[in-house]
């Protein structure tokens, strides 16, 4: 059986290592795809808020959600 991923959200690797950690809470799979370190070990420049997190298609709609939270979790510190 072929698992689909879709991609869920872009931002720095930080963020994205906070929105991992309540996906890893509700069992969610994910894919982290870090454009940002793969260029700096290549050599190259990149954006910082090149990091994407890729969720299971099955899951997407849950990850959403989870997502939304987060995001004004993450706003209202500010």
């Amino acid at each position: 059986m072929k698992s689909e991923y879709q991609k869920l959200f872009t931002n720095s690797a930080i963020i994205i290592k906070g929105l991992t950690n309540l996906l890893d809470e509700k069992e969610i799979k994910y894919i982290i795809k870090d454009r940002f370190e793969s260029a700096r070990l290549a050599g190259f420049g990149e954006f910082m808020n090149a990091a994407e997190i890729h969720v299971q298609t099955s899951h997407f709609e849950e990850a959403q959600k989870i997502l939304e939270t987060y995001k004004l979790s993450i706003n209202s510190e500010n």
